[in-house]
């Protein structure tokens, strides 16, 4: 998938072209995944670009390298406005994503990663459609589990972290699945590599815990709400892997992805092999509500314009 990456991008506290962001082969990130990022996305509707959840989002980018002491040197005001600014600068009137990422610089082979390290942040944009057939996918779950606390935190958006989602996307695409579902290290059910799920039984809507080393992700946190305000029982527990394939409906939620529904789960139809009425819904809500469609949710949108 080559990026058609907008013409100015975000470097440093500056607009330049994408050809004046270079980095050295020096660079610490490009050596140990010392690398810090957030997804975001913005839609436009017609008549304005509305980012989705900006400050939850640059809230959780500095949250992330504050876990390896990585500092990011500019305000969360600065971040916000640089992630409007980029989308101005573009003239972006389409949706888009929006991927801030900071990252160690030159640092040479030191390990001793400290806040006095130096750091490099940028903003890249680009127009993004589905990620996913919104018809449905077919997924499996993978023989590599997810990482646990026990050995590197969960709740930070590295880099070196996504390797893990990588070599279980080759599993799954390997055994002729479109997307990997990967169990914790208990062999409960976690997430995707890059979504987290959710499953409905009886109505209910149903999540991993965040100890299941399942990421806080920003759409999960908004299906939660969305489905509680629209009453139905949502519950975070530990989801074994037979509750998985026996489920009424499964979807995946994240800022890429939005909401996916699976339609079957290695090999078995989910459902009737289609989106069930509950995930439909789901989706609709979700989509009336980044449209700016939904006045009691006005406040998870930041218009550009």
């Amino acid at each position: 998938m080559n990026l058609l990456l907008s013409k100015y991008v975000w470097f440093d506290g500056k607009f330049v072209t994408l050809d004046k962001a270079k980095v050295p082969i020096t660079t610490h990130a490009i050596h140990y995944g010392t690398s810090i990022f957030e997804g975001i996305r913005a839609y436009w509707n017609g008549k304005n670009l509305f980012v989705f959840r900006l400050e939850e989002h640059v809230k959780r980018f500095r949250r992330s390298g504050q876990f390896y002491n990585i500092s990011l040197n500019f305000s969360d005001k600065e971040i916000s406005d640089a992630i409007i600014g980029i989308c101005k600068k573009n003239k972006i009137k389409n949706s888009c994503y929006i991927r801030p990422f900071y990252f160690i610089g030159d640092y040479g082979i030191n390990l001793h990663v400290t806040e006095k390290a130096p750091t490099n942040v940028a903003i890249i944009s680009f127009p993004f459609g589905d990620l996913f057939n919104k018809n449905g996918i077919t997924a499996g779950v993978v023989s590599w589990r997810k990482f646990s606390d026990m050995s590197t935190p969960t709740q930070a958006k590295m880099g070196g972290n996504y390797l893990n989602s990588i070599i279980a996307t080759q599993e799954a695409k390997r055994k002729g699945y479109e997307e990997a579902i990967l169990l914790d290290h208990k062999g409960n059910v976690s997430e995707a590599p890059g979504e987290n799920i959710f499953i409905v039984r009886e109505g209910r809507l149903i999540t991993p815990t965040l100890s299941s080393s399942a990421l806080e992700g920003i759409t999960r946190d908004s299906i939660i709400k969305i489905g509680r305000d629209l009453d139905f029982e949502v519950l975070e527990k530990f989801v074994t892997k037979s509750e998985l394939i026996s489920s009424d409906e499964i979807f995946l939620t994240g800022t890429a992805a939005e909401i996916t529904p699976i339609i079957s789960m290695n090999g078995k139809k989910i459902g009737n092999g289609k989106p069930g009425d509950i995930t439909k819904k789901m989706m609709d809500e979700y989509t009336n509500i980044v449209m700016n469609k939904n006045n009691d949710y006005s406040s998870w949108l930041t218009p550009v314009y």
